[in-house]
């Protein structure tokens, strides 16, 4: 069941570079990103709410609320930067650099998790960084 979310987050990610690079036209990217973000806060606790899942907010350990700060800021951060090169960029470089953060991710998930990671899994991360450094270059 995984794959299928997975699938659907790609879907997903593919629209929002093409809809936020017709949404930063003429306009601050900063500015775009904060529309975006109340867009999202707004879903996301619609979401939460109807589901009756905010009953959980009490089970929170002080690590989880640390860590989901540091995820919220890594996120607000790399939103930012993503608008920005998106208004810049063009959307066919922008978004394989963006998806550098896979093999980005494969890496630190063996450095600080301590995750190992098969031959399958540094070859696939190598065919990202290539991928993306071959969409990139102009």
């Amino acid at each position: 069941m995984w794959f299928y979310y997975a699938l659907l987050s790609a879907l997903f990610a593919a629209l929002t570079a093409i809809f936020a690079k017709i949404g930063v036209a003429n306009i601050n990217s900063n500015l775009a990103t904060g529309i975006r973000t109340v867009v999202i806060l707004i879903m996301i606790w619609s979401i939460v709410l109807i589901k009756n899942e905010a009953k959980g907010i009490g089970s929170l350990t002080k690590q989880n609320i640390i860590f989901l700060i540091l995820s919220g800021l890594a996120t607000g951060l790399s939103w930012l930067f993503y608008f920005k090169a998106l208004q810049v960029g063009k959307v066919s470089q922008v978004a394989p650099v963006d998806k550098l953060s896979v093999a980005i991710a494969i890496g630190l998930s063996a450095l600080f998790l301590k995750e190992s990671i098969s031959f399958k899994e540094m070859v696939g991360a190598g065919l990202i960084i290539t991928g993306a450094i071959v969409l990139a270059v102009k």
